[in-house]
Parts: C-alpha cells; sequence; structure tokens
C-alpha cells in the first residue's frame, strides 16, 4: 500500500504559524504578570489591567497560538519553513514590544520614577 503524498506547505500554514509564534510570545508578558501578581495592560482592562485578567488574558493567546500552530502541522512530525515562521512570529512580537516600550513606555517605570517601598518589620 502506498503512502499519500505529502500536503505542500502552503502560505496560510505559514502565516498561521507566524501568527501563532506572535501570540505564543504575547502570552509569555502576562503570564509573568499574574505570576507576579502585577499589573500589565491588556486589551480587556486597560493599562491597570489586574493579575487575573494578565492570567486569562495571557492564556487565551497560548491557546490560540497553539491552536494556530497545531492548524498549521499537517501530516507528518516534522517541521519545515513553519517552524521559522513560527520563530519570526516571536523575533517580531519581541522587537515589537522592545520599540513600543523604548519610545512609549506603558508597562515598565520610566528611569527616573522608581522608586523603593520600604518592606515592613514583620516581613523580614
Amino acid at each position: 500500500m502506498s503512502r499519500p503524498a505529502p500536503v505542500p506547505p502552503t502560505r496560510g500554514r505559514h502565516l498561521a504559524s507566524f501568527v501563532g509564534g506572535l501570540l505564543v510570545a504575547n502570552s509569555a508578558p502576562h503570564q509573568a504578570s499574574a505570576a507576579t501578581g502585577r499589573e500589565h495592560l491588556t486589551p480587556l482592562a486597560g493599562r491597570g489591567s489586574s493579575p487575573l485578567v494578565n492570567l486569562v488574558w495571557g492564556a487565551a493567546n497560548l491557546a490560540g497560538g497553539l491552536a494556530l500552530v497545531r492548524a498549521a502541522t499537517g501530516p507528518g512530525r516534522r517541521w519545515d519553513r513553519r517552524l521559522v515562521a513560527f520563530e519570526l512570529g516571536a523575533v517580531t512580537f519581541a522587537a515589537w514590544m522592545a520599540a513600543s516600550e523604548g519610545l512609549a513606555p506603558m508597562n515598565s517605570v520610566p528611569r527616573g520614577d522608581q522608586t523603593t517601598t520600604a518592606v515592613p518589620a514583620s516581613a523580614r
């Protein structure tokens, strides 16, 4: 019995892998904010999004990204240029975040505004 011919990768699969990389990369800062109890900008609740909102938004990005990557896989278990597309999506997101935070900080404290808080004696 002969095997079916492999389905050639299409632009749609590459695009799905690229967008999947964007979404998976976007989930990381939201999950980190949730884990550390910090606020972080989300489209759900704006600049002061709570850790719980970040948990939900990060999980939604991760699930969406993984669903896109899964849909783009097709037959076989080997990666091809779709892995490159996924990685380009993640790198694109990282570059965009670095540039946007450098030009208009939304999620970080500007260098001159850093403050330290006293640790209560009971917590020492």
